[in-house]
Order: structure tokens, then sequence, then C-alpha cells
């Protein structure tokens, strides 16, 4: 089903987790039997027992993985430069459940690079698939942290906002086709 490699693993040490779809925090411990469902945007959503679990991709080194490579923007870079890594890197950010980037699926609301001193500040105004997702507290961490990765990006100021209410017409075309919602 759309990008799902269900492979299986020992977990090679103790990792911190967050349970799928609550978002609270477990640690999950060396040993254990884990199925990699999705592996995406520098992000890992495992079944461990029978149970959910989403592990950050600088914890890769945990399921034998290697640790992500995040888009980078060089200190001489444009604007136009840096607002392009910033829709790449907001295209790095997937929900654990749906394997679509919040961008495709429409998530985005607003996104604007502001002057700031000593570099710019990035706001962004994103919306969930369903207002009580546990998940939300951590795709905003997600999106949060890796905008500030960037160079040039001194501030990132992520809001989740819920008007207008998504709906699946605000994904984009080939997610909707991806997903069979077309």
């Amino acid at each position: 089903m759309f990008g799902h490699i269900q492979e299986t693993v020992i977990l090679h040490r103790d990792v911190d987790a967050i349970t799928v779809p609550e978002g609270a925090p477990i640690e999950l411990a060396a040993g254990s039997l884990a199925i990699i469902n999705q592996e995406l945007g520098g992000s890992f959503t495992v079944t461990v027992r029978g149970n959910m679990y989403r592990i950050d991709g600088q914890q890769a080194d945990a399921l034998g993985r290697e640790i992500p490579v995040w888009p980078e923007v060089p200190p001489e870079a444009t604007r136009a430069d840096l607002e392009a890594a910033v829709d790449q890197t907001l295209r790095t950010v997937y929900d654990p459940e749906i394997p679509i980037n919040i961008m495709d699926l429409g998530l985005v609301y607003r996104c604007e690079v502001l002057d700031a001193e000593g570099g710019v500040a990035v706001e962004v105004d994103m919306t969930l698939t369903a207002p009580a997702c546990g998940m939300g507290p951590v795709l905003v961490h997600d999106v949060r942290s890796r905008l500030r990765r960037l160079h040039g990006v001194v501030e990132a100021r992520v809001q989740l906002v819920f008007d207008p209410p998504w709906s699946r017409d605000m994904m984009s075309e080939a997610a909707q086709l991806e997903t069979g919602l077309f």
C-alpha cells in the first residue's frame, strides 16, 4: 500500500519513539522486533508488538539505518534559493499514518519567509487531517526544527490552525491519485 516497506529489524539500542496516533512519548527497548512500515522524510513509522510508533530520523541508527541528510542552504544563497529550500524542507515532513508529505496533503495553509535580525524568520500556518490528531505537536516540532536547520533561518514560527477545516480537496492531484481518493 503506497510506500510501505514492511521490513523487520531488531532495535540495536533503546530508542525514544512517539505513539501513533496519540503522540505520547515512549521508549522502545533494545532487542525488540520492529517492522518498519514507512521510511519517509527522515522519520520512520514502525510496528512493535502490534502498536504503531514514529521514530525520528536522528535515531535511525537504532534501526540500523543512516541518519538522514537534510536540505542545506549555502551561506551565499539568494532569497529565492532560501525560499526553495524552505519548500523542499517542508516536503520532508510526513504524516506518520499517511505516507504523503504535508505540502502535498495540503496541510500547509501559509508559508512566508520574512526579514529578521541576523537572517530570516519563517512563518507557517498549518493544519491536521483531523483536529483531534495527537500527532499535531509532533508535526509542528518537525516543521520548526527542520526549518531551523537551514542556514540563515533565525526563527521558525509554526502555528496550528483549523480554519478552514482540512478536506481531501486540499491534497495535490498526485497525492489524491496515490491514496486512491481522486
